[in-house]
């Protein structure tokens, strides 16, 4: 999906990957990501948010959840990090990394309510009036008045299979009622998703229903009295939708593909942010005319399509990945061609790296020519390796 764009914007990126890979430092099935190209994206994203006045959290799932790179986004200047799964939270607590939101997508479960209160959590947001009142006798067990946000839907919204949740819109006066009557908790935020989205044919992202569902909601407790500190509408937030969102009162954004540039706005590398990671693998065998190199990072929504394999010390080939089985494991991903055994791939696509097996190699210096491995994690976070290695 993003080959073109790797290629034009960060062509130093592939030269490292393949050095690390050529000195043994990385295992096929490893994202590398370009740390100095991911903290410039993360600076162009906070001057864009400050003119618009927008206040942004960063999404470190798409990143491993690694919580090296998350201490340089807090340094860099963001306010903290959203935790839209739980286990991602747990993660970035323990190395001591601020989570300022959690609870979307996936609920905060029964054992962490308290840890997320105790932990000065900014904003969490909720599903259900039973994870309301959970939050609030945590908050009260604490002495504190936690902030909350709803996440709200509208008939004929746009939901992703596995994140179907919310409050009705036409359920929410009844709803913010009972949330009012809760002594620990305070309703400060709503919340939608996914609120842009790109349009292919079109070339743009553009605002959707769940945006408009969003904006009828504040305006709904708005008459009941209830003043809204955080509208916040994520997905695709990036540079250039910072507008937008300013555009339709939006308080907060959330950017995650932002950070390494792979927004689908940037297949043509011309968007402000660029592409700061790649997908590293290597040719396993070869069967029936095929070629197979290791697998672990696929990822089902990310539209890969192209590959580059480099079997010799001048230009790489473009190969075609050829289709993946959604029902199987994948082992190996199969590109049409054959390739020399042992030929290092590059692949560019969307990823989630927390749904895969993949390693995380963080990279600096890799503008200057003289990159360097500061950290080696597995897909959960975990240190696979320390130090520096030049």
């Amino acid at each position: 999906m993003f080959i073109e764009a790797l290629k034009a914007q960060n062509p130093a990126l592939i030269d490292a990957a393949r050095t690390l890979w050529r000195q043994g430092a990385v295992l096929p099935d490893t994202w590398i990501i370009d740390v100095d190209q991911v903290l410039e994206n993360g600076r162009k994203l906070l001057a864009a948010a400050q003119k618009h006045g927008i206040t942004l959290y960063f999404m470190s799932k798409q990143l491993g959840r690694n919580p090296w790179l998350a201490g340089k986004l807090i340094e860099l200047g963001f306010k903290g990090a959203v935790a839209v799964d739980f286990k991602e939270a747990r993660t970035l607590r323990n190395a001591h990394v601020p989570v300022s939101h959690v609870g979307h997508l996936v609920q905060v479960p029964v054992a962490q309510v308290a840890e997320s209160v105790n932990g000065e959590t900014e904003i969490i947001t909720l599903f259900s009036l039973e994870k309301a009142r959970a939050v609030s006798e945590a908050a009260l067990a604490c002495g504190r008045v936690q902030p909350v946000m709803l996440k709200v839907f509208a008939e004929h919204d746009r939901l992703y299979p596995g994140q179907e949740a919310g409050f009705p819109l036409h359920e929410l006066d009844a709803i913010a009622l009972e949330i009012r009557s809760m002594p620990g908790i305070k309703l400060t935020g709503l919340t939608h998703f996914p609120c842009l989205l790109w349009n292919e044919e079109q070339q743009q992202t553009q605002p959707t229903r769940n945006l408009m569902t969003l904006l009828k909601a504040r305006d709904l407790l708005h008459e009941q009295g209830i003043q809204i500190e955080q509208l916040n509408a994520p997905s695709a937030s990036s540079c250039n939708t910072l507008s937008t969102l300013a555009e339709h009162g939006v308080t907060h954004a959330e950017p995650g593909h932002a950070l390494t540039g792979t927004i689908p706005a940037n297949q043509h590398g011309d968007q402000p942010e660029a592409i700061a990671m790649l997908y590293l693998t290597e040719i396993s065998h070869q069967f029936q005319g095929k070629s197979y190199c290791f697998g672990g990072g696929y990822y089902r929504r990310g539209h890969a399509q192209h590959a580059l394999v480099y079997s010799g010390d001048g230009q790489p080939e473009q190969a075609r990945l050829l289709p993946v089985d959604n029902t199987s494991i994948d082992y190996h991903l199969a590109l049409e061609g054959l390739y020399p055994v042992g030929s290092p791939v590059v692949m560019c696509f969307r990823t989630q790296i927390f749904v895969t097996r993949s390693d995380v190699a963080l990279v600096s210096g890799i503008q200057s020519g003289r990159p360097v491995l500061e950290a080696l994690y597995d897909s959960l976070g975990q240190p696979v390796t320390g130090g520096r290695r030049e």
